[in-house]
């Protein structure tokens, strides 16, 4: 829909009126601006009277912010999202469409989980040493805390978002929905549970996502500081040993890996069957040196001839690859380290942690003249994102939903452009994950979350696991399935939080109800997010919605670039880089954002890592700038890029020009006084009764109405950067630097005769 200066002139007529208001209700205001005078005030009065409500007129426009995290205090990223979110919700507004923003928070579980117990260690207090009802208390307060601030973020940045529909992905409602769901799911069929290859956090002891795993790449021998080990870890070797062939003495195959202490679970010896150099071992077993069993040598593709020696050992119990070619050729999985990253079922090392057993295994090859060499080694290391550990690969029954059938419906939306992609690049990701999409691991073995509603249901004779609302219906279920007495036990484990902000769309109108808000809000207009979440939120949400609603869940998805700083680094907490949204609008000195460092849960090391890189970005600290001008910056950029670098200085440029505006409102009011004319006065009806008499006159409408077609298009397009140009262009070049020019000596002509 194109609005032009017609389609606008209510609310332009709203908007002067009430901006030169300002100076009339405070007559001995400043002529420069302060923008946290009026910023405050402003949102409070337009929350108090309702303005940002849903009108009952014209079409729907319905959006949901993307919640933030319960985690900690919201950061340029969430900013720019809000900002992006307020300026279609407002323009929507202005050309009479009827807005629904819903805001909310997310409990985020293994996040929290983790912040909460990193906030606890602190006082030297374990969530294992107050047991899992007082810890998920501790995190209920600390949810309380950091809802109200990320809800006062919200509000100083001038999100206009309805209040009075505030979701929590944990409330009573959503935990309703989440568990309707759920049910639904597991009626289809689509929900299984099964063993399986997860990634695990040792110091968490809980599974944890793909997102959640970051990795490090490392040229060689590299000492690494990790949680539950009192010196560094060093890694970056690889390691060559031998295993003798069943029946000789001295023949034997040399096999290299960089995982020494899984060599206890090892079931297999595998080589590509392209490497002529292994045939004289095909059909030979070897022998064990340290539990005395047998295992075979194995032929297979996925072997790299290059690796080490072209020889690997198989331990499908702590290796994604080594699982899939277990399957393959029908191999055992042993598993020899457990959930808290210690060694099990491996004899005299049992009891080790599992890196620190690496030395004591090689000393013992080296007795037995089996370790042939050590050298360096290019690798890159999995880390938890949420903890610091290095992540182990274990074998653990977990919950899945089957996504198949649910990514082929996702393809055909975007392919039939039922549901549009912008920018279209991003439409080639779609298609690459959702055609090799694999089984979704729901669940997660922590305290905080939506606890799963599965029960296992043991018979006299016989069991089977039960989806139900609660003990007295799995109990009611079960009769069914199972003879005799029944005793239920819920699955301890809790959802993954991907799970539960991916029934957002709906359940946030109140779904499962088909409430009146659910047939008229739903589905969404539109998705506005960062381009890091496409697969992890946005296609779930997509899955979910067809699958549960059989509607698509928003017509739309926008994407926009993830915020960097000024170098082009992505933004973090232990870079020091990491710029909150209050301390470009409100200043900070350096003592002040060192002071934040200190207070913060970062280890020592992050710390001084922080410190220094604070220095070198902002030595003088951040200048006050005020909200307008940061919104304006971050609109400012071309958001469709992968990535945004923030840049503070042109901040402060925007500034300038937020005062460039104020002053010509100031200049307006200061001559209306001098007329006596009253603020009304200055907007004429242009579209029916006033005609330009001058050619100044038209020179600005002219320009006016052209800045007013490039700044709807720019926003239809979701181009913002084209939009903010041609207003600075319009409102600094053109009003001001000529036409107030012009008209300030025609006025000052005039008062002097």
């Amino acid at each position: 829909m194109f609005c032009g200066f017609n389609t606008f002139q209510p609310t332009l007529k709203k908007i002067n009126v009430n901006t030169l208001r300002l100076f009339e209700n405070f007559p001995g205001i400043s002529n420069s601006f302060k923008p946290n005078v009026f910023e405050d005030d402003n949102y409070s009065q337009w929350v108090d009277k309702g303005l940002f409500q849903p009108r009952k007129n014209g079409q729907i426009y319905s959006i949901l912010l993307p919640p933030p995290n319960v985690t900690g205090t919201l950061h340029i990223g969430h900013a720019l999202t809000i900002s992006v979110q307020d300026t279609m919700a407002r323009w929507n507004r202005m050309c009479q469409n009827e807005v629904v923003w819903t805001p909310g928070v997310d409990h985020a579980g293994i996040a929290t989980q983790v912040i909460v117990e990193k906030f606890l260690m602190k006082q030297g207090i374990s969530r294992f040493d107050i047991g899992r009802t007082k810890f998920v208390e501790e995190v209920w307060k600390w949810k309380s805390d950091k809802s109200k601030v990320i809800n006062l973020q919200i509000k100083k940045l001038g999100a206009s978002v309805d209040w009075e529909r505030e979701f929590f992905t944990l409330d009573k409602k959503h935990r309703d929905a989440v568990n309707f769901a759920l049910i639904q799911l597991f009626k289809k069929e689509l929900i299984y549970r099964e063993e399986s290859l997860i990634n695990w956090s040792p110091h968490l002891r809980s599974v944890v996502s793909d997102i959640e795993v970051d990795y490090i790449d490392i040229d060689g021998p590299t000492a690494l500081s990790l949680p539950g080990y009192s010196k560094p870890i060093t890694f970056g070797n690889l390691i060559d040993f031998s295993y003798r062939i069943v029946g000789s003495a001295d023949k034997e195959i040399v096999v290299s890996t960089t995982r020494i202490e899984t060599m206890f679970g090892d079931v297999a010896i595998a080589v590509n069957p392209n490497d002529n150099r292994y045939k004289p071992y095909w059909g030979c077993k070897f022998h064990h040196p340290f539990n005395g069993t047998e295992i075979p040598l194995v032929l297979d593709h996925r072997v790299d001839p290059t690796f080490g020696t072209g020889a690997v050992k198989i331990t499908p119990a702590h290796d994604p690859t080594d699982f899939q070619i277990s399957k393959s050729h029908s191999l055992p999985k042993r598993s020899v380290i457990n959930e808290e990253g210690v060694l099990e079922n491996c004899g005299g090392f049992s009891g080790m942690l599992r890196f620190d057993a690496r030395e004591s295994i090689c000393s013992e090859l080296a007795n037995l003249g089996l370790l042939k060499h050590i050298r360096p080694h290019k690798m890159k290391i999995p880390i938890c994102s949420r903890s610091g550990d290095v992540l182990e690969y274990l074998i653990k029954p977990q919950w899945f939903i089957k996504c198949k059938e649910m990514a082929k419906k996702a393809i055909v939306a975007v392919e039939e452009r039922k549901l549009i992609i912008k920018p279209e690049n991003y439409q080639e990701n779609w298609f690459n994950w959702l055609k090799n999409i694999q089984d979704w691991c729901i669940s997660r073995q922590l305290w905080w979350g939506h606890q799963l509603p599965f029960y296992y249901c043991e018979g006299s004779n016989d069991n089977v696991w039960i989806a139900a609302e609660n003990e007295e219906e799995a109990l009611k279920k079960s009769k069914y399935y199972v003879s005799g007495p029944v005793i239920a036990h819920r699955d301890p484990d809790v959802l993954d939080t991907w799970f539960s902000s991916g029934i957002l769309p709906f359940a946030c109108f109140g779904w499962p109800d088909k409430t009146e808000q659910y047939k008229k809000y739903y589905p969404l207009n539109t998705l506005i997010t960062g381009n890091d979440i496409l697969f992890f939120w946005v296609a779930r949400m997509v899955m979910l919605g067809l699958e549960l609603t059989n509607q698509l869940p928003f017509k739309e998805v926008f994407l926009h670039g993830i915020i960097c700083d000024s170098q082009g680094r992505k933004m973090s907490k232990s870079l020091g880089n990491v710029i909150a949204p209050e301390d470009v609008i409100n200043g900070k000195s350096l003592k002040e954002l060192h002071c934040t460092i200190e207070n913060s849960l970062l280890s020592s090391e992050e710390k001084q890592k922080a410190y220094t890189s604070l220095r070198n970005l902002y030595p003088e600290g951040i200048s006050e700038c005020g909200v307008d001008a940061l919104r304006f910056t971050l609109l400012s950029n071309n958001i469709k890029s992968q990535y945004i670098n923030f840049d503070l200085k042109q901040c402060i440029r925007n500034k300038h020009f937020c005062n460039k505006i104020w002053q010509a409102c100031y200049f307006a009011n200061l001559w209306l006084k001098k007329m006596n004319l009253t603020s009304e006065f200055l907007m004429l009806d242009l579209c029916e009764n006033h005609q330009p008499c001058t050619l100044m006159e038209k020179w600005i409408l002219a320009k006016l109405n052209y800045s007013i077609y490039v700044v709807n298009e720019g926003i239809k397009n979701g181009d913002f950067h084209l939009s903010t140009s041609s207003l600075r262009n319009f409102i600094h070049l053109e009003l001001c630097d000529i036409y107030i020019v012009s008209i300030f000596l025609v006025l000052e002509i005039r008062e002097w005769f």
